[in-house]
C-alpha cells in the first residue's frame, strides 16, 4: 500500500517529533546567544574546572566498574551451573528498583560516625574517635561506589542476552581449536558481547550524568549540579542552559565515540549450530566463589539498603502524617500515571505512522525522539522552561486582551509543562517498545485487512493494539516507575507548594532527616520493583541452556 507523503499519520509524527525535540534545540541554541554575562565568567574563573573534573571522573570510574561487575556476573549466570545460580540471574537485577540518591541517603546514615556500623565496632573493639580511621563516604568516592552498584544491572541484562543468544558451536568451536574456558572468554565470548555490554554502559553513563539527588547531597560538583545553581540560586538562565549545552555535548561525545568505535565492527554467526552453549558446572570452592560474586552486588545494592530503610521506616516517630503522605502519593502517581498515557499513545502514533511509511522520513523523525532519553533532566528542565514560559506569557497577555482579567501562568504553573519534560525525556522509552512489539506482526497482516475493507486507522485499532496489549502494558509500567523516580526536572519545574515522593525524599534527606525519609524512600523502591517482577519472571523463564554440563 503506498501512502501519500501528507498521511495524516506521517504528518502528525513530525509535530510530535518537532514538539518533543523543541527543548534540546532550545538548549543547543544559546550557545549563540550574545556571549557569556557575568555569571558565567564567573563559574568559569571559580567552579567550572571542578565541574568538568568531576564529571569526567564520575563518568570514567562508573563505566569502568559497571563494565566489570556487569560482565563478570553476567558471563557466570549465563554460562555456568553453581549454587543458587537460578536464583541470582533474576536477583541481579533488583538494584535498579533502587535509585542512586535512595541509596546515598540510606549509605551516609549506614556508615556515619554515629551509624549503626561505627557504633557496633566502637562497642566491640572499645574504641574511641582517634582509634580508627573510617572512609568518608560523602565525597566522589562514594558517589562512584553507589552509582555502580545502582546502574550495574544495565550492562548485566544486556551483556547475558547477548552471551545467551550467541550459538553454542562458536565456544565448542573454539575449544575444538584448543582454546580453553578463559581464552575462549577473552578471544570469543567478550568480543561477540562488546556491543551489548557497551551499550550498557552507555545507558549507565547517561544515569550518572543525570543524577542530581545523589551527587548534590554527597557534595560533588557537576555539570547537574551547576546547572541547578545557576538556575535557582544565581537566577541566571542562560548561564544554566550553556552549562545544559555544555553537558549535551559531553552526552554528544560519548555517544560518538561509541558509535565510531564500532561502525565497521560485524559480527557473524556461520555455524549454523543454534542450541545455547554449554554449560560449565563449578563445584567446591569455585561454585562458592561464583555465588560470592554474584552475592555481593545483589546484597550491597539492595538486600543491605532496603533492610535500614525498612530499619528507618519503622524507628521513626515522626512519621509524615498519613494526609500529607497521600498527597505526595497522589501527586506522584497523577504526574507518572498521565505521562505514562500520553507517552504510550503518542509512541504508537509514532512506530504505526513509520510502520505505514515507504521513505526514510519517519524512521529519522523516530530517531529524532529517541535522543530525548540521552539527555540529562537538568538539561530538559532548562529547555523546556525557556520556550514554555515565553508562550505562557503570550498566552497571558493575549487572554487578557480577548477575555479580561489575568489567567496567570497556564502552562508553567501548574503541572503541564512538567508532563511535558517528562515526554521528552522517557517518551524514548515507550517508542521503543512499541516499536519492537509492532515489527513483529507480520505484514500480511496488513494486507489482510485491507484485503476486508479496513483503513488504516481501523486496522491499529482492530488488529495490532490487542496484539500489542501486553507491550502496550509495559512500556506505560516502565515509564510510570521512571517519571516516579526523575528527580532533577522535577525539582526545578514542579509548580508551587506541588511535592513528588522523590522531591520529599531529597528535601527531608537534605535536611539530615533521614529516618523520616525513609518511608517515602521505601514507597519509590516499591513501586520501582513492579516492572523488576516482570522482567525477573521472563529471565526466569528462558532456560540456561539446552547443552550438557561438564564439571570443572
Amino acid at each position: 500500500m503506498r501512502l501519500s507523503r501528507l498521511h495524516p499519520l506521517l504528518v502528525a509524527s513530525a509535530v510530535i517529533a518537532v514538539a518533543i525535540s523543541l527543548p534540546v534545540l532550545g538548549v543547543l541554541s544559546t550557545l549563540f546567544v550574545g556571549g557569556t554575562g557575568p555569571t558565567w565568567a564567573h563559574l568559569a574563573a571559580t567552579v567550572l574546572p571542578e565541574y568538568i573534573f568531576n564529571t569526567l571522573a564520575l563518568a570514567v570510574t562508573v563505566a569502568v566498574g559497571v563494565i566489570l561487575l556487569g560482565v563478570a556476573t553476567a558471563w557466570l549466570t549465563a554460562m555456568h551451573d553453581f549454587p543458587a545460580r537460578r536464583l541470582f540471574e533474576w536477583a541481579l537485577i533488583l538494584p535498579m528498583a533502587m535509585p542512586a540518591y535512595v541509596l546515598a541517603y540510606v549509605y551516609t546514615d549506614f556508615l556515619q560516625f554515629i551509624g549503626p556500623l561505627q557504633t557496633v565496632l566502637r562497642a566491640f573493639f572499645g574504641w574511641t574517635k582517634a582509634d580508627y580511621w573510617f572512609p568518608e563516604v560523602r565525597g566522589l568516592g562514594g558517589a562512584i561506589a553507589i552509582f555502580i552498584l545502582a546502574l550495574y544491572p544495565y550492562v548485566y541484562l544486556l551483556t547475558r542476552t547477548a552471551f545467551i543468544e550467541r550459538a553454542g558451536g562458536m565456544l565448542e568451536t573454539a575449544r575444538t581449536l584448543g582454546l580453553g574456558p578463559w581464552r575462549s572468554f577473552f578471544r570469543v565470548s567478550l568480543p561477540l558481547a562488546r556491543p551489548a555490554f557497551t551499550a550498557g554502559a552507555i545507558l549507565a553513563l547517561m544515569e550518572t550524568l543525570a543524577d542530581y539527588g545523589a551527587v548534590s547531597y554527597f557534595g560533588v560538583q557537576t555539570f547537574t549540579t551547576g546547572i541547578y545553581r545557576a538556575w535557582l540560586s544565581l537566577g541566571d538562565r542562560i548561564a544554566a542552559a550553556q552549562l545544559a549545552a555544555a553537558l549535551l555535548g559531553i552526552v554528544s561525545l560519548l555517544l560518538t565515540i561509541d558509535a565510531f568505535s564500532r561502525h565497521r565492527a560485524r559480527f557473524h554467526d556461520t555455524t549454523g549450530r543454534r542450541r545455547p552453549p554449554t554449560a560449565y558446572r563449578l563445584a567446591g570452592w569455585r561454585g562458592g566463589l561464583a555465588s560470592a560474586v554474584c552475592a555481593v552486588p545483589v546484597f550491597l545494592g539492595f538486600v543491605l539498603p532496603a533492610s535500614l530503610l525498612l530499619r528507618l521506616a519503622l524507628a521513626d516517630d515522626n512519621r509524615p502524617p498519613v494526609a500529607h503522605f497521600i498527597d505526595l502519593a497522589r501527586n506522584s502517581f497523577l504526574l507518572a500515571g498521565l505521562t505514562a498515557v500520553i507517552a504510550v499513545a503518542l509512541a504508537v502514533l509514532l512506530a504505526y505512522g513509520a510502520r505505514l511509511s515507504r521513505g526514510l522520513l519517519a524512521p529519522a523523525l523516530n530517531r529524532l525522539v529517541g535522543l530525548g532519553y540521552a539527555v540529562p533532566g537538568s538539561v530538559i528542565a532548562v529547555g523546556v522552561l525557556i520556550p514554555v514560559t515565553r508562550l505562557d506569557l503570550w498566552l497571558g497577555n493575549h487572554w487578557q486582551q480577548w477575555f479580561g482579567g489575568n489567567p496567570g501562568l497556564l502552562l508553567t504553573g501548574g503541572i503541564a509543562a512538567l508532563v511535558y519534560a517528562y515526554l521528552v525525556r522517557f517518551l524514548a522509552i515507550a517508542l521503543q517498545t512499541v516499536g519492537n512489539s509492532l515489527s513483529k506482526i507480520t505484514a500480511s497482516m496488513d494486507d489482510a485487512a485491507r484485503g476486508l475493507g479496513l483503513t488504516p486507522a481501523s486496522t491499529l485499532r482492530r488488529v495490532h493494539l490487542p496484539l500489542m496489549r501486553g507491550s502496550l502494558f509495559t512500556a506505560a509500567l516502565l515509564v510510570f516507575v521512571d517519571v516516579m523516580k526523575e528527580l532533577p526536572a522535577t525539582l526545578v519545574m514542579r509548580p508551587f507548594d506541588f511535592d513528588t515522593l522523590a522531591t520529599q525524599t531529597y528535601t527531608l534527606a537534605s535536611d539530615e532527616r533521614l529516618a523520616e525519609a525513609a518511608s517515602v524512600s521505601l514507597t519509590i523502591v516499591l513501586v520501582g520493583l513492579l516492572p523488576l517482577i516482570v522482567l525477573s519472571r521472563q529471565i526466569s523463564r528462558a532456560p540456561l541452556n539446552a547443552g550438557r554440563r561438564t564439571d570443572r
